[in-house]
Formats: C-alpha cells, structure tokens, sequence
C-alpha cells in the first residue's frame, strides 16, 4: 500500500494547520520583541528581519534539501513550478517585512497581527475564487461562505479596536548602592 497523504484518512492536516496557527500567533509578538531587543530604534527592525531571512534558510532551504537527499527525491523542477513558489516567497517575505515596517511605524504587535489575520483569509478566498471561479457561477456562492468573510473582517476591527491595554509600568527601584534618602524626609511615596 502506497504512502500517500491525500490517502490517509484522519486528522493530521488539522493538527499540522493547528501547528501553523501557533507559529504564526507568536510571529508577530516574536518578531516585534526581536525587534525591540536590537536595541537599535532606527535599524532593528532591519537586523531583526535579516534574522528571520537566517531562519528561513535554516528552515526553507536547508531543511528540505536534507528531506530531498534521504528520500531520494529526483532532482526535476518544472519552470511553472519553480517559478510560482517563488513568488509565493518572495510575497510571504515581502509580508513579513511589511509587518516590521508596521512596528517600526508604532503598531502594536495585537493590532498589526489582528489585521494580518483577519484580512489574510478574506485576501486568499478573493483570490482563489478570482482563479478558480465557482461552479455555477458567483450567484452559487453559498450565504455562510459570505458571512464568514463578513464576519472574519468584523473580527478584525473588532479585536482591534476593542484589544486590552497593557498594564501600565511599574517604576523602577532604586539601584543598589544609591544614596539613602536624607534623614527628615520621611518614608519614600507608594504608587
């Protein structure tokens, strides 16, 4: 019997899409602190994302040759092919610089990330549908179909308008060694 994913009933492509909901919920919160902790506010969102070109190299590049090499994978790769995922990088990466070019122009990693994702889906059902129309045309459109668009828009604004604040900060202590308070001057205030 044939190895085939298309041919194993079950649920692992949910939990590798579970997996892939994961990664890319704590991108975004990844992404900003890396930015952040650069320490750099005019370049680190550059350095953070020649980081994140790294770790698609370690992952998107040299991950799959090994893959390719153990499973004896033959060595062909149509033009078509080759060429659309290209550009499905090239525009994944574009939107992974976009996202910092966000940060970097004051969004919070829970607003740009609720946009992302929210809009993402409704991007990707136009799309697919501009390249492979319904059958029946586009009055065949079923009302819940619509409706989740709608609803995934709704939830977009709404997780952005409405997202809690963070805490404010708490002040910092004094440092070790700093000179006591002056005699006479009571107990230091309480915030």
């Amino acid at each position: 019997m044939e190895a085939s994913n298309a041919a194993q009933p079950g649920l692992a492509w949910l939990v590798y899409a579970l997996m892939t909901v994961f990664s890319w919920g704590v991108y975004g919160v990844l992404l900003h602190a890396g930015q952040v902790q650069m320490g750099d506010p005019i370049n680190g969102r550059y350095k953070a994302f020649l980081f994140v070109g790294v770790a698609y190299f370690i992952t998107a590049v040299l991950a799959p040759l090994v893959i390719l090499m153990a499973s004896g994978a033959d060595w062909s790769f149509p033009g078509k092919g080759m060429g659309l995922s290209l550009a499905a990088g090239i525009v994944g990466a574009i939107g992974a610089f976009c996202v910092l070019l966000a940060f970097g122009a004051r969004g919070t990693p829970a607003v740009v990330m609720s946009i992302v994702f929210a809009g993402a889906p409704i991007v990707n059902a136009a799309v697919a549908l501009a390249l492979h129309p319904p059958a029946g045309g586009w009055s065949a459109l079923r009302w819940p179909f619509v409706l989740g668009i709608v609803l995934a828009a709704l939830g977009g604004c709404l997780v952005t308008l409405y997202k809690p604040n963070p805490a404010p900060a708490t002040p910092q202590k004094a440092a070790v060694g700093a000179p006591a308070a002056q005699a006479g001057s009571g107990p230091p205030a309480r915030h």
